[in-house]
């Protein structure tokens, strides 16, 4: 009998249940039993919704407390050697300063959820000794059965991936590193089939990506392992983001099932099985519903791809499901009450994608004529949007496709514009800036909300606005800083703020999805063609410019990063879409150049994280990445100065593409893995601008002077002192006001040191 299935739900809750919990215990305004109260009954809302929608292989242990990830790293004892433990299950004290830093102890670092937004904890190998410390999956198997009758699917990321995904080890110790983790994920499967639990799904996302011949070697082992310890256990190894890498090895793996991506991965996988069948002895987990996108899936598509897969594989061997955890996607679409017609009718949030995977089980066991009035009716409302005016301006689409044929670069190389930049801004030998943002207080958040409820009028809030402006360049300038910042306190989030202001955007009331811990995001919905309509930062950038003899920077997002951080529509190209963001926002730097404005930083954070998985696909994704930057910024005149901004990335495969941004000075998120990228610099070049973050902005400690002196003196050995800034790693947004003035003063004396010993050099 075929079944429904999901890999994931989302954690944060129908109204935000699960942030508002964490930060409440992190200020220590619950206890921590209260505190596991509402974790419990956040949790089992969920079992309990799934079992309602009709889901039938419910997901246990999917549910976290701060990172999936990091709860493996918990769950064997994996605890950084700075971190006060001694064995045992892992205190939530030491667990979330692993996750957020301590007084005393620098955070790990955190990263990109393979070409996702969200972001995991680093786990950190060197010196740990591993042990079982508690039995997760089986606490989740227990808890879902005991209280709801739910014969549970425990959830487990896999040995290769967690290995894969972890620092602290060099490569050559990975089979010895496996010889240490094996034995206790066979202790958890072991105990799992002891419970009676009949699926566990193992998540081996690491196999959508390059597998070498050892990494073959390793699957078989760990596997095979695995079946010898738990040999009545069925495992459904489970893949996605991407089609499968060595699928004939993969596929003879001695599991029970393969779950395999039919959305990302359709193109591959769909020819992987045609060409070379699916074994009769296994389960196809069928990824057909998207769990990362949040449009309504064409029910009449899907029903037909599953009907070509049951050329293969029986409708008995096959659990419809997501195709990849709903993590990545808001809760519900029926809480939102402002959108077009057209559109919300074509959305599927997570809620609606359980009611989709439901109807396309039952097509699958019934066929198709036992949902076809919900076919039909998925018919019109995806054939609504496709012809509604936002998604059909001739004059978007036609300027577009003339600047999109344009070279795209700077009238003078970089070297030359640096003379003319340094002559007119006359700055000094490493300069210090901060990257846009400062702390949004909750002073700040009230305004706003005041303003957007219509209880201030535009000019108090823009009062308000002028007053923050006023009191962070005033504390700017005391604290010694070269290129300002008007602080961004008119917006809520980097992206949303241009998206309200462009054409072809939509917003979500509730859409909100967790990025890292308890941040949740609310992405932009790219539904309609882009189009710049009227200035946007303008009036802020400008009356901050006022009120200072230093340089203020323009401050924008860039078109990679705002496609990257929304949800963006699926008829068009994504190259299509970056080139029409482009062309807005090179209006809108137009603008602010006109204003008087001489420094723009336009932010592309995202870039790395849209490159694709498969390396073969990466140098088209980066070629017109690139050209969509240059097409923002190609058009200002020499003196300009453009800045950006970029997330930590392994900058080695990036370098060529970077420099070909062409931006006059780029700042990189590092202060959790300096070294890593100090370590890329001394193999390779890099001749433009550039600031290394000294400082982690994502943890309230502050770091002292020699510190930050470290940083500065490793980047230089390898940097030039000339091109070198100085700057936080990111910004300084979510930091209290106390704490962040503190790590400037500091950032700024230890730039001052760094200038009495390099200034020889210069």
């Amino acid at each position: 009998m075929t079944k429904s299935s999901i890999l994931g739900y989302p954690r944060i809750g129908d109204n935000r249940e699960w942030k508002k919990a964490l930060e409440a215990f992190w200020a220590g305004k619950i206890e921590e039993s209260e505190f596991q109260s509402r974790m419990q009954d956040i949790r089992l809302n969920h079992l309990r919704k799934l079992q309602e929608k009709g889901i039938e292989l419910i997901p246990v242990n999917d549910f976290s407390y701060y990172d999936h990830v990091l709860d493996t790293a918990a769950m064997f004892g994996i605890v950084p050697k700075r971190f006060p433990y001694d064995g045992g299950p892992v205190p939530l004290s030491v667990y979330y300063g692993i996750a957020r830093g301590t007084t005393d102890a620098a955070a790990s670092e955190m990263t990109k959820w393979f070409n996702t937004n969200y972001h995991y904890i680093v786990p950190e190998l060197d010196g740990a000794e591993p042990a079982v410390t508690e039995n997760k999956p089986l606490a989740a198997y227990r808890e879902a059965k005991e209280r709801l009758g739910i014969e549970g699917k425990p959830v487990i990321l896999g040995p290769l991936t967690f290995l894969k995904l972890s620092k602290g080890y060099d490569e050559s110790e990975t089979d010895a590193w496996l010889e240490r983790l094996v034995p206790l994920y066979a202790q958890i499967l072991r105990e799992l089939a002891l419970e009676g639990a009949e699926w566990v799904q193992i998540d081996e996302p690491i196999l959508v990506t390059g597998l070498s011949d050892a990494d073959i070697r390793r699957l078989h082992s760990i596997y095979g392992t695995f079946a010898a310890e738990a040999p009545t256990l069925n495992i459904m190894l489970q893949t996605y983001f991407e089609a499968v890498e060595s699928y004939s090895d993969i596929v003879s793996l001695p599991v029970k099932g393969i779950g395999l991506d039919f959305v990302h991965g359709y193109a591959g996988n769909i020819r992987l099985i045609q060409a070379s069948g699916f074994p009769q002895d296994k389960v196809l987990g069928a990824g057909v519903v998207d769990g990362r996108g949040i449009w309504k899936a064409s029910l009449r598509e899907k029903a037909a791809l599953l009907e070509k897969l049951q050329s293969f594989v029986p409708a008995d061997r096959i659990i419809v499901q997501s195709s990849c955890s709903l993590l990545h996607v808001p809760v519900t679409v029926s809480s939102e009450t402002k959108l077009l017609p057209e559109l919300k009718g074509a959305l599927a949030f997570a809620d609606e994608k359980l009611d989709e995977l439901v109807l396309l089980t039952k097509a699958v066991s019934s066929g198709t004529d036992a949902i076809g009035k919900e076919l039909d009716e998925c018919d019109l409302a995806i054939r609504a949007l496709e012809r509604s005016k936002e998604r059909n301006r001739n004059d978007v689409q036609q300027a577009v496709a003339a600047i999109s044929k344009q070279d795209a670069k700077r009238s003078l190389p970089f070297a030359e514009r640096h003379a003319v930049q340094q002559k007119k801004w006359q700055l000094p030998v490493l300069p210090t800036t901060t990257i846009g943002s400062f702390p949004q207080s909750v002073e700040v958040r009230k305004a706003r909300q005041l303003w957007r409820k219509g209880e201030w009028s535009g000019e108090q809030y823009a009062g308000f606005i002028r007053e923050q402006i006023d009191t962070w360049i005033g504390l700017q300038e005391e604290i010694g800083l070269d290129v300002l910042v008007h602080g961004e306190f008119e917006r809520t989030d980097m992206v949303e703020f241009f998206g309200e202001k462009l054409a072809g955007f939509a917003f979500t009331q509730y859409g909100w999805v967790q990025s890292y811990g308890s941040r949740c995001v609310k992405p932009p919905i790219i539904f309609g063609d882009v189009a710049f309509e009227k200035p946007m930062t303008v009036e802020e950038t400008q009356y901050a410019q006022s009120k200072t003899s230093r340089p203020v920077k323009g401050m924008l997002t860039g078109p990679i990063t705002i496609m990257n951080w929304s949800f963006v529509r699926e008829d068009i190209s994504r190259e299509q879409i970056a080139y029409q963001l482009a062309y807005a926002l090179r209006q809108e730097v137009e603008a602010l150049e006109k204003a008087g404005i001489g420094m723009i930083q336009v932010d592309e954070p995202a870039v790395r994280e849209g490159l694709p998985l498969k390396e073969k696909d990466q140098a088209e994704y980066l070629a017109w990445a690139v050209k969509a930057f240059r097409l923002t910024t190609c058009t200002v005149q020499d003196t300009t100065q453009i800045h950006t901004h970029m997330c930590y990335c392994e900058f080695h495969d990036m370098i060529d593409s970077i420099s070909a941004m062409d931006a006059d000075v780029i700042s990189i998120e590092t202060s959790r893995s300096h070294g890593e990228l100090i370590h890329s610099f001394e193999e390779n070049t890099y001749g433009l601008g550039i600031g290394l973050g000294v400082y982690d902005i994502h943890s309230p400690r502050v770091p002292g002077v020699e510190e930050m002196t470290g940083m500065i003196d490793r980047a230089l050995r390898v940097l030039d002192p000339k091109l070198f800034w100085i700057n936080p790693d990111c910004g300084l947004k979510t930091r209290g006001m106390e704490e962040t003035v503190a790590s400037l003063r500091n950032m700024v004396e230890a730039t001052k040191i760094a200038r009495e010993k390099y200034a020889v050099q210069v």
